[in-house]
């Protein structure tokens, strides 16, 4: 018997610096609404998706960077959130930025039907800097507000499949996903906050899509796992966001896929067992992979030339 799951990847359209965080939970609330009528069990929210996306902005005052970190989840303006889950027995995935006593991290929490938490992960790659750019249009500051993620990439059992998360810039890096298919990960949920923009260097925004699709499909496809990936979009207070918040089988293939720079949303019916052939066939860790070989990849961080 099949083992079908029916996702949503619920899109954000513009947070900007004067929206309440009680207005944002209410957007949430209204696509949780929407994904219910729609027939999902469990719906995908993009990364920090209770405020603007703070890290373009340069900030000294650590009372007000801690402004937009949440002491407790639920909190006080979230629970409304977890009780509209909970009435209408759908799970789901908030990314947010989490207050650890004094430690800070990007974290995304996984929601039970029961609108209980059963699984949290903090960011691992954390893009960006850490120093004050003035010159640059605007900033990327998550090494300065961010520690680095210590719960590693764990999976859990879920939804009768087996779950996993990642946020962000963690996409573009195969090893996050390898490491969750080593444990047989079915589907890997993610939110993201991307910039049309690169301040580093000159790249136009159809490559920016490209490449962020590129890689949620080789993720997908060389793991045998759904990926379900959930972004905000549109201008930020006239800083721009990319959207392109889409679901990918197994295959590698894009089977849903937003279209507009608003809240929107986006569903379909994820049959968990689809990748199993892939799992077993042309990605058969256990009969393929040669572990003996890959011993850089943990051993070293950056590129070393051959001598010349």
């Amino acid at each position: 018997m099949a083992r079908q799951l029916r996702v949503a990847a619920a899109q954000l359209g513009p947070i900007h610096l004067a929206d309440s965080r009680g207005s944002v939970v209410e957007r949430l609330i209204a696509l949780l609404g929407k994904a219910h009528r729609s027939g999902c069990g469990f719906v995908v929210f993009p990364e920090l998706a209770l405020t603007t996306f703070f890290p373009r902005y340069y900030m000294e005052n650590q009372e007000h960077v801690d402004a937009y970190f949440e002491k407790e989840m639920p909190g006080r303006e979230t629970a409304p959130l977890f009780e509209e889950a909970k009435r209408l027995g759908i799970g789901f995935h908030l990314g947010y930025a989490e207050l650890d006593g004094a430690r800070h991290f990007n974290t995304a929490i996984l929601v039970d039907t029961d609108g209980s938490i059963f699984g949290k992960y903090r960011k691992i790659h954390l893009p960006g800097h850490a120093d004050h750019r003035p010159d640059a249009p605007f900033q990327h500051l998550e090494k300065r507000y961010f520690e680095v993620g210590d719960l590693g990439f764990p999976v859990w059992r879920a939804f009768d499949g087996i779950l996993g998360m990642c946020i962000c810039n963690d996409r573009r890096w195969p090893e996050t996903f390898r490491v969750m298919g080593l444990q047989g990960v079915e589907m890997v949920v993610l939110g993201y906050n991307t910039p049309t923009d690169n301040i580093y260097h000159s790249e136009p925004v159809h490559r920016r899509m490209f490449h962020h699709l590129l890689s949620l499909q080789a993720g997908a496809y060389q793991n045998g796992t759904w990926v379900v990936a959930a972004g905000k979009a549109g201008k930020e207070d006239g800083y721009g966001l990319i959207g392109g918040s889409a679901i990918v089988a197994p295959t590698g293939e894009i089977v849903a896929q937003s279209i507009t720079e608003e809240d929107e949303l986006i569903a379909y019916d994820c049959d968990l067992d689809v990748g199993r052939d892939i799992k077993e066939n042309v990605f058969n860790f256990d009969k393929h992979r040669r572990i003996e070989h890959y011993g850089l990849i943990t051993s070293q961080t950056g590129v070393v030339p051959p001598p010349k």
